[in-house]
């Protein structure tokens, strides 16, 4: 089908069904697909955030934990700062959560206590050497 001269272009997209889940079609489900320039981002890493704010904005902070076991004797570093709106963080709160539940759904449950996913006497087994053999 030809596009009208002078008209923008159709930019609907069919959602993408997770596994084991009919596709919704066009019809029972428009979303407009929003281009990005992503052409000037910057990529971090963090292992750390915080969440604070007022009664307007939100504001979380992501950082790099050098001490991820126990409590932190030397401050963590801030290096990037998001400072939106409810709204928009309730939506992400929803995208996040999809996410998060299909990558559960095929690698099974993050554990986030990092004391439950230890596995005790793994680094004792891996420093004792084999019966039979001197270290």
């Amino acid at each position: 089908m030809a596009r009208e001269p002078g008209k923008p272009e159709d930019k609907t997209t069919e959602a993408s069904a997770p596994a084991g889940q009919p596709a919704v079609s066009q019809e029972g489900q428009q979303r407009a697909q929003v281009e990005i320039d992503d052409s000037h981002t910057m990529a971090n890493y963090a292992n750390f955030c915080r969440v604070t704010g007022t009664p307007e904005e939100l504001i979380i902070d992501f950082g790099v934990n050098s001490q991820p076991f126990g409590v932190p004797t030397s401050p963590i570093p801030v290096t990037q700062r998001i400072i939106t709106n409810f709204y928009t963080a309730k939506r992400m709160l929803h995208a996040l959560s999809l996410t998060i539940q299909r990558h559960e759904a095929a690698f099974g449950v993050l554990e986030t206590d990092v004391q439950k996913r230890v596995r005790p006497g793994v680094i004792s087994q891996a420093q004792t050497p084999p019966p039979g053999q001197a270290r």
